[in-house]
């Protein structure tokens, strides 16, 4: 066991779920309710951002940053976050979330799944809050990025089924959906990330099999700590 792992198994540990979804009864409230309870039965500390409720601001723009410019002639978000980070110019908002990253072991994704990508209000929570100088700076990126000691998780639902995103089913492979989201922005700062929940089109299934999604979803997390990340490798997605 490694010494990554042997930190992640000692008490006191801290999850964050950033969660994205409208409707507190869906099954994606249900997942994110399971979530806190069975971590907070394992005295985990287990912190909530609703981004929903929150009213998160999803648009990257020189409002997110505190006085003047670096650069007032030509704006570059990427750079003037860059150097607001450095300077701790950043808004209150940014500041606040960033502040939950770094103090979590655990930080899980739950949302539905969108045009094969993350809801529009959670990708501007990583455009805004992942910037560069907090969760990686090239060449501190990927297995170097500067979250490498935190793990990621990816727990959604799907419109289509399991067949749908099988191999050779219309939608693809469901691991070519996850390359942008797993290796292109977790693994790329650095997260070690664990394998993805995922529940396959719950709204075309019975309410006993959508039981069974949350039940499935309780056990896992009752041993959530001792899983090994995946091989983020291209071998692992394209397979």
């Amino acid at each position: 066991m490694t010494q990554c792992f042997q930190k992640m198994a000692a008490p006191g540990r801290k999850v964050l779920i950033v969660y994205a979804h409208q409707e507190p009864k869906s099954l994606n409230g249900s997942l994110k309710n399971i979530a806190v309870e069975e971590l907070s039965k394992q005295s985990c500390s287990v912190t909530v951002s609703d981004l929903y409720s929150m009213e998160f601001e999803p648009r990257a723009t020189r409002n997110d940053i505190v006085g003047c410019l670096h650069n007032s002639e030509q704006f570059n978000y990427g750079a003037e976050s860059w150097e607001a980070y450095r300077k701790g110019c950043l808004t209150t908002d940014i500041v606040e979330e960033q502040k939950k990253v770094q103090e979590a072991d655990l930080v899980i994704f739950q949302f539905p799944l969108y045009w094969f990508s993350m809801p529009a209000i959670m990708k501007g929570w990583m455009d805004r809050v992942l910037t560069q100088g907090f969760a990686h700076n090239f060449p501190d990126c990927f297995d170097a990025g500067l979250l490498k000691n935190k793990l990621a998780l990816l727990s959604f639902t799907t419109g289509g089924n399991e067949e749908m995103y099988s191999k050779g089913g219309i939608s693809g492979d469901i691991h070519y959906v996850l390359w942008p989201m797993q290796h292109g922005m977790l693994h790329f700062c650095g997260f070690k990330v664990l394998a993805p929940q995922i529940c396959f089109s719950p709204e075309y299934e019975t309410e006993e099999k959508r039981k069974e999604m949350l039940t499935t979803w309780a056990q896992r997390l009752k041993t959530i700590w001792e899983e090994k990340p995946i091989n983020c490798t291209p071998e692992w997605y394209f397979r």
